[in-house]
């Protein structure tokens, strides 16, 4: 029998993927040039168009990927935890150990890839944005399901609570794209958690 024609499916395109993840996660969304993730990515130019579309349709790929695999930790400490006081708890702790894996690059992707933008990229800011505001939505759920529980006073501004700690989570994730030791994020997460009385005092 003849071997088919055309060339052999060489390209893997979920390792690709992965690589690209990579290269957004450490250099940003406008820093990545396509130099960098085509050599990372082990392909030209054309076939990154062919294979993703687009930068924007490559890096929003890349996002998701980076939300199911490097962020499923965090996530499981929020959807698993048995109080609202826990299951933040496990989320910032599983944070703190994430943003601090040696073979990765620090911090967090969806709070570090665009910070700075120009008007080619404001939709890659208002989607990594509307990110952000969902993960501090599935803070204040969770708040409002301890106080549906009872393990959280009644009253409470279930919305500041998840500021608070959304925004603890993203200072994290700075501090650890500036060199904090994971040890170092740890002890913040504790004290967080330490402050959980107050921060959740009705009022």
């Amino acid at each position: 029998m003849m071997a088919g024609r055309g060339r052999p499916r060489t390209f893997d395109r979920a390792a690709a993927l992965r690589d690209a993840m990579t290269v957004f996660w450490e250099h940003g969304y406008e820093g990545a040039a396509m130099a960098d993730l085509t050599g990372a990515m082990g392909i030209n130019s054309p076939s990154l168009y062919a294979a993703f579309g687009s930068k924007e349709e490559l890096f929003r790929e890349a996002v998701a990927l980076y939300e199911q695999t490097e962020g499923a930790a965090a996530m499981a400490a929020l959807a698993t935890g048995p109080t609202a006081r826990a299951a933040i708890a496990g989320a910032l702790h599983a944070n703190a150990v994430a943003y601090t894996e040696p073979d990765n690059p620090r911090g967090c992707m969806i709070v570090l890839a665009a910070t700075t933008y120009t008007e080619r990229s404001e939709q890659v800011r208002d989607h990594l944005a509307g990110l952000r505001r969902g993960m501090e939505r599935l803070f204040q759920d969770r708040v409002d399901r301890g106080i549906a529980d009872g393990d959280v006073p009644a009253g409470v501004d279930a919305a500041g609570v998840a500021a608070f700690y959304n925004a603890v989570m993203e200072g994290m994730s700075v501090q650890a794209r500036d060199g904090a030791s994971r040890a170092a994020l740890i002890a913040v997460a504790k004290r967080a958690d330490a402050a959980w009385d107050v921060v959740t005092a009705a009022g």
